[in-house]
């Protein structure tokens, strides 16, 4: 497929939803089905790309400093460990934050305490991490929690909730059928039957469908966004995404985003593969796969989403599955991944 003639995607979808004679009692039992071309997906921490794209479309405006501290745009957290914390280094995995920490105790239906919540992840700092941040940032390691304090911060700059100001910012700009539960039901009454199941958990009452997968994410915004996790979409709108990157790293898109503004989220941090909203290929067998290039970057959900874009050969790889539908337990999308991304990229080679 082609958008403008030097930009060339693909773009993959897979799933298994229920039959639509299966109740949701009996998912454990239903017969598989094939997804189609407009099923919608819990993108997981595909999220997390498009809360650093807000963030930069604001620190475009005026509106926050990638240097900002986290203090100054929260007053509320000035008392925490990240304070003095700059959002960029939220952004990119470096603010020696702990990777996870539930906020809120499975299956306790009392409301929890917003700040409360935010202040809990200011302070999960890293035994390793203290004091104010070295220049380039702790050792990266991947924080939900400094995606939820990002998100914060990009929500109260942007003078609305998270989902409203990406979508000003980024989906809305793009065109892209990409929001949180509560936007999609409220625009598609087809939501419920294109939205597909993700996993049986017992204290959130059986099997997740049309409610997001992270318990932080529910907990906090339920039917909303959090910055790490929330947002819902299809295959091709997440591949358009990548196709808007490439057009901004060409310089095609200086009304949303430059060049030089794209390439200050994707370029390689010291340490790790991590960058400021995406990630790198890492490892022996990257899940991007072999064909790939090594200045491909993008992003991973724990649903079993998936956004791969190479720059240089101008290819965008989209893979969303629901890989935790009934349950995480199957490890079958490590292998899964790399294999579609090779033959996406092979597939793109012979439509040229």
């Amino acid at each position: 497929m082609r958008t403008r003639d030097n930009v060339r995607y693909g773009a993959g979808a897979a799933g298994r939803l229920w039959q639509e004679d299966s109740p949701p009692a009996g998912a454990r039992g239903a017969t598989p089905a094939a997804a189609t071309g407009d099923a919608i997906f819990d993108l997981a921490s595909v999220t997390k790309p498009f809360t650093a794209l807000a963030f930069a479309r604001l620190a475009r405006a005026g509106k926050v400093r990638f240097d900002e501290p986290l203090g100054q745009v929260l007053p509320e957290l000035a008392g925490t460990r990240s304070a003095r914390v700059p959002l960029e280094l939220l952004a990119a995995h470096r603010a020696g934050l702990e990777a996870h920490r539930p906020l809120h105790p499975p299956g306790d239906d009392a409301p929890i305490d917003p700040l409360g919540a935010l202040l809990d992840c200011a302070n999960g700092r890293r035994a390793e991490c203290e004091g104010d941040p070295p220049a380039g940032g702790f050792p990266p390691v991947y924080s939900d929690l400094g995606y939820l304090l990002l998100g914060a911060a990009v929500a109260r700059r942007g003078e609305a909730e998270l989902d409203e100001v990406v979508a000003r910012e980024v989906t809305g700009p793009l065109g892209l059928a990409v929001a949180p539960v509560r936007a999609l039901r409220r625009r598609d009454p087809r939501f419920d039957e294109r939205v597909v199941p993700t996993e049986d958990v017992a204290f959130r009452g059986g099997v997740l469908r049309g409610a997001v997968h992270d318990d932080n994410a529910w907990t906090i915004a339920r039917d909303g966004m959090a910055g790490h996790a929330g947002l819902f979409g299809d295959a091709m709108s997440v591949a358009r995404l990548g196709v808007a990157l490439l057009e901004a790293l060409a310089g095609e898109r200086p009304e949303w985003l430059s060049r030089d503004e794209v390439e200050r989220l994707i370029a390689p941090r010291p340490g790790g593969s991590l960058r400021a909203g995406f990630d790198g290929r890492s490892g022996e067998r990257p899940s991007s796969g072999a064909r790939f290039g090594p200045q491909t970057f993008g992003h991973l959900g724990f649903t079993g989403t998936s956004l791969w874009i190479d720059p240089e050969a101008e290819l965008v790889g989209v893979l969303l599955t629901n890989r935790v539908h009934p349950t995480r337990a199957s490890d079958a999308i490590r292998r899964a991944r790399p294999a579609v991304y090779d033959a996406i990229a092979e597939a793109m080679a012979q439509a040229r």
